[in-house]
């Protein structure tokens, strides 16, 4: 008589001896759900893009990070959008808002935004709707602490559009378009690092960021054309700006203020110079809306000779250490924050890639990531939270053009 079981028999058996307690915790795992996975959206410059900008991006590139080593294995890209260069999540991880940086979206050469719904589990992106940015060229987006606007920087345009966002995510016609105007500024700021060659664009009006602070009473805006950092109250039933007591603050002429960091209580504003490669740690009354220096570094070590560009300014999560990306000179300053707000350089490290513009940390804060425009690729650095250091994870990832990030861990 044979022996041989079949797979059904010795499926059943095998069941059999296994204890009722070791069956429940096995159907348990069987139903458990899939842990959480950490999306990674990529934006960039496409071939659709003002003369001079087009890039070898195409479209929203979507990654899933390994929390482990940071690489990003590649899941889809979304085509259908023209050099989404900035990004921005909503705070509920439901909505991705991202800019084209064009001028030809109508016959009013302007820019637009686009507004997606995130699918929580996949990270999918569905487009909602696409609205006119308010001005030409759109180079930074921020969504405003309530949440119920999103903030547009129109570079070439030189103004600040405020889009309404409805219900459902979409995005509604602007509330308001504020035009800045000023007094022609120098090309080069006097303080510029020796040898410096590049020069920013002080023709006109270039709004380059804008963001509120964290507490949503006031919205900042930095204007590298007419070097100043200007300060608005939003109306939240009308979508309005109002200009504060302290309209603006004057920068360095030349100086080009690209784009700030708050700390976490939004006592302490962190403003960026293109041109001269300088942070200015700042105080920010919170009631009040004025902004008083208090210290100016620079982003480059006292031994760089040539010319460089500061691209990206970003606050370490726990608080304790400011990151800057330089462009041209291709490197990453890390500086401590001490007790007071002021700083002090802890090192500059080559960023290993050319012309790093956007960084952003993962969602643990674990790593931090640079999109290296020139160089068609993403890298990352593993962040010493104790003493700021970055180290080089020698993880690239091929993307055409990289300007912006965006992450969400799904649910």
């Amino acid at each position: 008589m044979s022996t041989t079981l079949s797979r059904r028999t010795f499926a059943t058996a095998l069941a059999a001896t296994v204890p009722a307690l070791s069956r429940r915790a096995m159907a348990q795992a069987q139903t458990a759900p899939s842990k959480p996975r950490t999306i990674c959206y990529i934006g960039g410059y496409t071939q659709h893009a003002p003369p001079g900008g087009a890039g070898n991006g195409q479209g929203i590139s979507v990654f899933e990070m390994n929390p482990d080593t940071s690489s990003l294995s590649p899941l889809m890209t979304y085509v259908d959008i023209a050099s989404p260069s900035f990004m921005a999540m909503s705070g509920d991880f439901r909505h991705l808002y991202a800019l084209s940086e064009i001028d030809d979206f109508n016959a009013n050469k302007e820019g637009c935004v686009t507004a997606f719904s995130v699918n929580r589990s996949s990270g999918e992106l569905t487009k909602l709707n696409v609205m006119r940015s308010g001005g030409a060229v759109p180079a930074h987006l921020s969504i405003h602490a309530s949440g119920r606007y999103v903030l547009v920087a129109n570079y070439m345009g030189g103004t600040v559009g405020v889009l309404p966002i409805h219900p459902d995510g979409s995005l509604g016609d602007p509330t308001d378009v504020v035009h800045n105007t000023g007094p022609r500024m120098p090309d080069r700021a006097a303080d510029n690092p020796p040898g410096n060659f590049a020069i920013s664009d002080h023709s006109m009006s270039h709004v380059h960021m804008v963001a509120s602070d964290p507490s949503g009473r006031y919205v900042l805006a930095c204007d590298a054309g007419l070097d100043r950092v200007y300060v608005w109250t939003l109306d939240l039933h009308t979508g309005r700006l109002v200009p504060a007591k302290t309209p603006f603050i004057a920068m360095t002429p030349g100086s080009a203020p690209r784009h700030f960091s708050f700390n976490e209580k939004g006592t302490m504003i962190y403003i960026l110079g293109e041109q001269d490669s300088k942070v200015v740690a700042a105080t920010f009354n919170p009631q009040t809306g004025e902004i008083v220096p208090q210290q100016t570094v620079s982003t480059v070590t006292p031994h760089f000779r040539g010319s460089t560009l500061a691209a990206g300014i970003l606050l370490s999560p726990n608080g304790r250490y400011l990151y800057v990306s330089n462009r041209l000179g291709d490197s990453l300053a890390s500086f401590h924050v001490n007790d007071d707000g002021t700083l002090n350089l802890v090192e500059e490290i080559w960023m290993h890639a050319d012309y790093g513009r956007a960084m952003m940390f993962d969602p643990s804060g674990t790593f931090l990531f640079c999109a290296n425009q020139r160089s068609d690729s993403v890298t990352s650095f593993k962040a010493n939270a104790q003493t700021g250091v970055l180290d080089f994870t020698w993880n690239f990832t091929p993307v055409g053009s990289p300007t912006t990030f965006a992450f969400m861990n799904t649910i």
